[in-house]
């Protein structure tokens, strides 16, 4: 019975959402009706852009607009003249740009930006729960945006597509940073990252075992490292252990021998992330102290507190300090130091779900047939879409698809 009114409940949302007006006004348009919008992101050493010209290109050949701010991909090292060339609106002002109907930018925008928002406009962008504040939140709600947050929004295989793609390329990069602070010129060791014949390979300890400890650990091994994982998690050091092989050690958080391995090592990643609220500080200050002279620490979860009791937020200019003698890069954004990189793996998300807007006939008819864009949708209309938030600032909140019944 119980599942027979879930179905006819389903049946009547799904008619639902072809009711609004400015879904109406969507459908009508058909697939060459969207004017996207890319402003220039103002947010401090934010250097990624979400769409990259060979994406315009693609957008534009579909019958798109595409209006982008001046110097919005100079982070990435695209011109100007590259999105010019693929069919792109140069703008020097950036109220054009915040007239279009769908924004899609990096950072979430400031107030000043939301200001020069529309009413019923798309926003694409990060939420950044943590630094999130409520005067935002209503600001958005006031204009009635239908905002979508990238870090929710989930692929086919239910993984989280763009958390993904760029813990993949900070666990990456991370292995990188790291020889480069190995070598002489930065005033690390003067090792070489990995192993030589007759030379003993370095030694990386990474606490965490996820999809930033992974690929810092598959971009270890690859140089030639000696690779220890730490994880509370079985399931997770499973995994990790199925993916990469036996030549990765892995453990369980047990004090003594992880104590051991952090002040024999070379390098430490900390690359654990909280589900909620800050993440665990699994390293004391009395264990770096006894850590050898010029070994690296890279705190990737300093964005959520740090994993080191040492660890104080940095900045791509002043990226590195030093406490005990041991060096401590804490970069928040460790993805824009490799913008362009970073830039392709974001288009490569954004572009499909742009077409798919267009092709389906409006935003509504493809968070209704897509679920991992519908979890990302976090305002609607001027409602409050997700329960977490609503819970969070004590502000109303509507499920999505009772919110479209009730639309009819």
């Amino acid at each position: 019975m119980a599942t027979g009114l879930r179905e006819g409940m389903a049946s009547i949302a799904q008619k639902g959402l072809l009711q609004p007006k400015e879904t109406m006004s969507e459908t009508s348009q058909k697939s060459n009706s969207l004017y996207i919008g890319i402003p220039k992101e103002i947010s401090f050493q934010e250097n990624r852009i979400a769409l990259t010209p060979l994406s315009v290109a693609l957008l534009v050949n579909n019958g798109h607009k595409v209006i982008i701010e001046t110097g919005a991909g100079v982070g990435s090292n695209f011109s100007d003249n590259d999105y010019s060339e693929q069919g792109a609106i140069i703008s020097f002002n950036k109220k054009d740009v915040f007239n279009a109907d769908i924004l899609v930018k990096i950072a979430p925008p400031t107030l000043e930006e939301v200001a020069l928002m529309h009413k019923g406009q798309t926003l694409i962008s990060a939420l950044q729960m943590g630094g999130l504040k409520e005067t935002y939140l209503k600001a958005l709600l006031n204009k009635k945006i239908n905002a979508i947050c990238f870090e929710n929004l989930r692929d086919e295989g239910n993984i989280l597509s763009v958390v993904r793609a760029m813990s993949e390329i900070v666990g990456a990069t991370s292995i990188f940073i790291a020889a480069e602070y190995l070598s002489n010129v930065t005033g690390g060791k003067g090792l070489m990252l990995g192993g030589f014949t007759g030379v003993p390979p370095t030694e990386i300890v990474i606490l965490g075992a996820g999809t930033v400890g992974e690929y810092a650990a598959r971009t270890a091994l690859a140089l030639g490292a000696e690779v220890k994982v730490f994880d509370s998690s079985i399931y997770r050091l499973r995994r990790l252990q199925n993916n990469l092989g036996s030549r990765v050690f892995t453990s369980v958080m047990q004090p003594i021998v992880l104590g051991k391995a952090i002040t024999t090592c070379d390098v430490v990643i900390g690359a654990i992330r909280a589900t909620h609220g800050r993440s665990p500080c699994i390293v004391m200050e009395e264990t770096v102290t006894r850590m050898k002279p010029n070994s690296v620490v890279i705190d990737v979860s300093i964005d959520q507190g740090g994993c080191f009791e040492t660890s104080e937020v940095t900045n791509h200019k002043d990226p590195v300090f030093r406490k005990h003698d041991v060096i401590h890069y804490c970069v928040p954004n460790i993805a824009s130091r490799v913008p362009r990189t970073a830039s392709y793996a974001l288009t490569n998300i954004f572009t499909p779900i742009l077409v798919d807007i267009g092709d389906m006939g409006g935003l509504m008819n493809v968070v209704w047939s897509k679920p991992g864009i519908r979890e990302a949708l976090y305002i609607y209309q001027g409602h409050l879409t997700n329960k977490d938030l609503a819970n969070m600032y004590n502000l109303p909140y509507k499920d999505i698809e009772l919110l479209v019944v009730s639309n009819q």
